[in-house]
């Protein structure tokens, strides 16, 4: 960084620097032997030297994209001369792969300790539904049981969360979509946050209940039941029914109580969504920290967001505990380039409007931050959207990049807590899973505190080490973990943030 504060370089083999503060035309700042040559808002980028048109534009000492035009020293970089170009990386797979120490003081939360041995942060209870016909029954026996006092005498229940989707039906039967949607709602109803599930459908669609049931044990604690809405005489007498089972589930819910649990059962999905130029700077690098503190610990660390690592992938399979895992990520990059192209879209539809807006250019450049939230563990594994996580450690599960529906998958496969970074300032919350917010910056912590829970901004303003705000994180993690509420969870988020990723033809 210079004297002033003004840039920052983040690599030597770099040829753009980043603007820390909004700067004039004309301005001068460290590193740069002439004037701007217009300005640049803060999170942009600034050339250090000159670029010729076709070169490879430098940042973290990776290739973000290709100069569209000859680009002069001290000029603004950014969509209108930047544009990505070939994708082609060498994956070198398993060849970084370098255990971290482990941590052995043995620290732990308190949690809820499950039947089937997997430990949860909340204790919910779930209104879960196999199809959109049933969305509002659900909601309408949340409310029913809201009004009438229902958990008034169950102190140990954090509360009944309905979850409702738009989908279950109008799908095959029988392909990936189905078997996604599937793994989603299992995995829902298994999840160690809620300590009983009332699953209802209508009756007729193409989601059963009885394929989800099974005739197997869903939860090994027996805090299951269901119905559907036409066996039951319609949606008067279904809320009715449905009043009923809640109380039984209560019953068996409250007798759960917090218990000290050792760290290694936290699971943690890592999200950024609405990022920055600041997020590959600050958040997603303290995150970095702590996802490494955690998986020292024994816990696990889910990053997803297939679409928002393409063009930094190669740095997770060098990572890669073995040649099959980094395979296995590079299968699920092949499937999105195949996806993106049978349905007319492209890998480079990123970064949005609003990521543009706060200085990222390509998706190579967003993507290069966004990986930055995995810290550097060895990857462990790889993952398809929902599917439970059977492994310790840092692992990949496959997700589009949007936020809400990439979320729901990685509860799906057993996170217990979700990070979430933020630069342009996002708002949502995860029930039943809580959800800690990180600012990338302070101008955006300091307009939206209701929402963030800790600043990383800092790091840029004050001077604070990644270090510093990666422990400062981790505390976090365990005090949420141990059931401090989250922003989200003051607000009441959650009600409408379940968003299982639609594959296939709507019918």
């Amino acid at each position: 960084m210079d004297d002033k504060g003004y840039v920052i370089q983040l690599h030597a083999a770099d040829n753009v620097m980043i603007a820390l503060r909004d700067l004039g035309a004309g301005q001068r700042v460290a590193g740069l032997d002439t004037k701007l040559v217009s300005g640049v808002q803060r999170g942009h980028k600034i050339a250090v030297e000159h670029i010729k048109s076709g070169q490879n534009v430098i940042r973290y000492g990776q290739i973000i994209g290709q100069a569209k035009s000859d680009i002069a020293l001290g000029e603004h970089v950014h969509t209108h001369n930047l544009g990505m170009g070939a994708h082609q990386q060498d994956y070198a797979h398993a060849t970084a792969n370098r255990p971290l120490e482990p941590i052995t003081e043995g620290r732990s939360f308190r949690g809820f300790k499950r039947a089937d041995g997997k430990v949860g942060t909340r204790n919910y209870i779930g209104i879960l539904t196999s199809v959109n016909c049933s969305g509002s029954v659900a909601r309408f026996i949340a409310e029913a049981a809201e009004k009438d006092g229902l958990l008034n005498a169950f102190p140990n229940v954090d509360g009944i969360v309905p979850i409702v989707h738009g989908t279950g039906c109008g799908m095959s039967g029988k392909d990936e979509g189905y078997a996604t949607l599937f793994r989603t709602l299992a995995g829902y109803a298994q999840h160690p946050n809620f300590g009983g599930i009332l699953l209802i459908g209508l009756g007729c669609e193409v989601m059963q209940v009885s394929d989800l049931v099974g005739g197997r044990p869903i939860r090994a604690d027996g805090a299951l039941r269901y119905m559907t809405i036409q066996n039951e005489g319609g949606t008067r007498r279904t809320i009715e029914r449905g009043l009923e089972e809640l109380r039984g589930i209560a019953e068996l819910a409250n007798g759960a109580e917090r218990s000290l649990q050792p760290i290694s059962e936290i699971t943690v999905g890592m999200q950024c969504g609405g990022s920055d130029g600041y997020s590959g700077i600050t958040a997603n690098p303290a995150l970095g920290y702590a996802s490494d503190l955690l998986v020292r610990s024994g816990g696990t660390t889910i990053l997803s967001e297939t679409s928002e690592i393409y063009g930094a992938e190669h740095l997770l399979t060098r990572r890669a505990e073995t040649e099959d895992v980094g395979r296995k990520l590079i299968e699920r990059i092949l499937w999105w380039e195949d996806y993106t192209a049978r349905n007319a879209g492209e890998m480079d539809n990123n970064p949005s409007p609003g990521n543009k807006r706060g200085g990222l250019t390509t998706i190579l450049e967003k993507s290069l931050g966004a990986v930055a939230k995995g810290g550097t563990a060895p990857l462990t594994d790889v993952y398809l959207f929902g599917q439970i996580i059977d492994k310790k450690g840092f692992v990949f599960m496959d997700s589009p990049g949007f936020d809400p529906c990439s979320v729901t998958g990685q509860v799906a496969s057993g996170a217990n807590l979700i990070v979430f970074t933020t630069g342009r300032g996002s708002v949502s919350g995860y029930q039943p899973t809580p959800c800690i917010k990180l600012a990338t910056n302070s101008e955006m912590f300091a307009r939206m505190a209701d929402d963030m829970d800790l600043n990383c901004g800092d790091i840029v303003t004050n001077g604070v080490s990644i270090e510093a705000k990666g422990q400062e994180l981790f505390e976090i993690l365990i005090r949420v973990a141990s059931g401090e509420k989250t922003k989200s969870e003051e607000l009441g988020f959650g009600g409408v943030e379940f968003v299982p990723w639609q594959i296939g033809a709507v019918m």
